[in-house]
């Protein structure tokens, strides 16, 4: 064995629960960024793991990558598994050999006499146990933050599957430090989450409209990270355009909205530039929606933040992208001028002061709301990202995987730009199809007046 190389015995331990490895382990940044800390991976593995678009194949990759690391790397993966609270794992793979024998998954099951004594054994353990499943940490060797955790998860074992590691927590730390000036975000729930999805459309009155395949896992997608996010999630699936403006009005009229700080409405069908399609062929117009939410129409939510956000085209223009010039991407953003209004209105003002009248404070009519939107103005949603019946749109993907990774110390802006970072970097694969290579380009626009933060999983203690 080369010295530069991993021990047998712990080259022989990652094989041997490989299988367990890739079902339960999060390889998330965390965990990535503490084994290049370690400098046993590089920057370029590092990005080509957190690339990978599933957690089974971020698993395999690094799995692959970790014995040819050196004779440090078995180590420091296991430190890297404690800081990340997963020592459920670290114990699996640095337990005693008459343990593992013990815990032998359904892939290793022994041969010959030994092999059934060793079964036996098992079976007798799994029966005092009345557990049946792959081995896990036992109750009271998992704290409670990790059990909470743990709870939350729903791993799915389909390599083509969204991306389900759980929302990483808030630290007290970034609450304190960030609560004054950002949004209150302290109830529970959060806030309320409206999903509306249409996937199959009345082949009579809409016959031009086909079915969103993969609608149905976006929603499903949306509806998990909300529920972790701590917001009370409703789903409406095929909705005509009454029955969603139905579902909206009623949403709006909750009076608990009173109670909570914030409120989420993700809107998924076909759509045009301004309006998105019930499954009856009639447009629902997004001013409507928006007006909706505004401060005199849903008063229960003022100076609260209201996200939206739009799985839907834009218009019939495709982005077929175009060939990307040598040398530094350029960029760059419009200034923003600031009008002074602080004076207007300061004579109506001093007059009223006089007379003692203290007049309430205007709000305008629409604020404290932002609205992410899967594609441009005028621009269609390539197929080719809209036809993955695993997982789901683009934008939805991005957005899932930028609010589970990022959210504990990251603001909903910020996070929107993540997203469109993610999504200008996508192509579809349709070969001899119009639609191979094309591109889509996510975009948002928002009102709001100060950093809106989620602080998942932080509850403050008054």
């Amino acid at each position: 064995m080369m010295k530069c190389g991993m021990s047998d015995r712990d080259r022989q331990a990652l094989k041997r629960r490989s299988a367990d490895l890739c079902k339960q382990l999060v390889v998330d940044e965390l965990l990535v960024q503490s084994l290049q800390a370690d400098s046993i991976l590089t920057d370029g593995m590092a990005d080509s793991i957190l690339a990978e678009q599933t957690l089974q194949k971020r698993s395999w990759r690094l799995l692959f990558l970790l014995p040819k690391r050196g004779p440090r790397a078995f180590s420091s993966f296991i430190s890297a598994l404690n800081e990340t609270e997963q020592q459920h794992l670290s114990d699996l793979l640095t337990q005693s050999p008459e343990r593992d024998v013990d815990n032998l998954c359904p892939e290793e099951e022994p041969e010959g006499k030994s092999g059934r004594l060793v079964m036996e054994r098992r079976e007798k353990k799994r029966e005092r146990s009345g557990d049946s499943s792959l081995p896990l940490p036992i109750q009271e060797e998992v704290s409670a933050k990790r059990q909470r955790t743990q709870e939350s998860m729903e791993f799915s074992l389909d390599a083509d599957s969204p991306i389900n590691t759980p929302v990483l927590p808030c630290t007290p730390d970034f609450y304190l430090s960030h609560c004054q000036q950002s949004y209150r975000m302290s109830s529970s729930p959060r806030g309320f989450a409206l999903v509306i999805s249409n996937v199959t459309f009345d082949s009579h009155a809409a016959p031009d409209l086909d079915p969103r395949k993969g609608g149905e896992v976006d929603d499903e997608v949306l509806r998990k990270v909300f529920t972790e996010l701590d917001y009370v999630v409703a789903v409406h699936r095929d909705k005509t355009a009454q029955g969603m403006r139905s579902c909206i009005e009623n949403f709006c009229r909750r009076p608990e909205h009173q109670t909570v700080d914030s409120c989420v409405v993700c809107l998924l069908s076909h759509g045009v530039d301004g309006a998105v399609y019930g499954t009856d062929g009639q447009l629902l117009q997004l001013d409507w929606v928006f007006q909706s939410f505004d401060n005199a129409h849903c008063p229960l939510l003022q100076n609260k933040p209201k996200m939206f956000f739009i799985q839907a085209c834009r218009g019939e223009e495709m982005d077929c992208g175009v060939e990307q010039m040598d040398g530094p991407v350029r960029t760059g953003s419009p200034s923003c001028e600031q009008r002074d209004a602080g004076r207007e209105g300061q004579g109506e003002s001093r007059q009223r002061g006089d007379l003692g009248i203290k007049p309430r404070i205007k709000l305008p009519q629409r604020s404290d709301m932002i609205c992410g939107f899967a594609s441009l103005k005028g621009q269609t949603i390539c197929t080719a990202a809209m036809r993955n019946t695993k997982r789901g749109s683009w934008f939805i993907q991005e957005l899932n995987s930028a609010l589970r990774l990022r959210s504990r110390d990251t603001h909903l802006a910020d996070i929107l730009v993540q997203v469109n970072a993610r999504i200008k970097e996508r192509e579809g694969y349709a070969p001899g199809t119009a639609h191979h290579r094309c591109k889509e380009m996510s975009e948002f626009t928002s009102s709001l007046c100060k950093d809106l933060y989620l602080f998942p999983k932080h509850q403050p203690q008054y």
